[in-house]
């Protein structure tokens, strides 16, 4: 599995937040961590809200690879890079599902300081 079902990104699109762990080096899972996603098209994106030194995103990156859970879905997950023009969008995306919350919290994931926090969620085969 390398994509997300149309179902998969629904339910996890709808969900106002996500759960996600990494893997250690032995395969076992970091306890799950609660943080936003965000859908754009058919992929989904998560960010660092306080930045690159969060631990939970340190670990992500170090990792690779972890699950995720929301909306009923629970999958594992490749950590990806994201594309350099995407950026914009998942801004937007993070306004249109957030700004409910106030610009000083939605603040912590939009705008040029996130861009490298942000990870891409890629479903891998369980």
């Amino acid at each position: 599995m390398s994509e997300w079902t149309p179902e998969q990104l629904d339910r996890i699109a709808r969900a106002d937040e996500l759960q996600i762990a990494s893997r250690r080096s032995d395969g076992t899972l970091r306890p799950f961590v609660t943080i936003w996603v965000v859908r754009v098209g058919d992929d989904l994106y998560v960010r660092s809200a306080y930045g690159a030194a969060n631990p939970w995103f340190r670990r992500a990156l170090a990792s690779g690879t972890g699950r995720i859970r929301a909306g009923g879905v629970e999958q594992d997950v490749t950590f990806a890079d994201v594309a350099s023009d995407a950026h914009p969008v998942i801004d937007s995306a993070y306004h249109a599902k957030y700004d409910r919350y106030g610009p000083q919290i939605v603040g912590t994931v939009v705008g040029p300081g996130v861009v490298g926090t942000t990870i891409r969620l890629v479903p891998t085969a369980e």
